[in-house]
């Protein structure tokens, strides 16, 4: 019990801190998700539903709420696919690159911060016992 009750404690003080910097930026953690995963998938900067379903621990219904939600706020925009005639590509829109991008700087700082009291070995060590249990 003390183990899983400290994992809580720190998953809300993250959960916390990063809300803060996504706050600010007028988005949540949600829109994070999607926004980051496109612009980790590179130029042009744009996946199929089903691949950020992939990448997402959410189901492919979550995932679609998302993306009618981003692209009403104009974050997204979802055309079809070329390879693919029943399917469509969600692409980060200009002004959804500008958002993530800053958003991203404070957040590895925030993500930093929690880690700094651990030595590079220990959050190795971190790293592969979450990963242990998250499977």
């Amino acid at each position: 019990m003390a183990m899983i009750g400290r994992l809580f404690r720190v998953a809300r003080r993250i959960e916390a801190r990063l809300g803060e910097n996504f706050a600010a930026q007028g988005i949540d953690a949600a829109t994070f998700d999607v926004l980051a995963t496109l612009r980790r998938s590179g130029a042009p900067y744009a996946l199929s539903p089903k691949d950020l379903v992939g990448t997402s621990m959410v189901t492919s219904s979550a995932i679609a709420q998302r993306l009618n939600k981003l692209e009403a706020e104009g974050l997204i925009e979802l055309t079809s696919n070329q390879h693919d005639s029943r399917g469509k590509l969600v692409h980060l829109t200009d002004t959804g690159r500008t958002i993530i991008d800053s958003v991203l700087p404070n957040h590895v700082a925030v993500e930093h911060a929690f880690l700094q009291a651990l030595s590079s070995e220990q959050q190795d060590a971190l790293a592969a016992l979450l990963t242990a249990l998250d499977h």
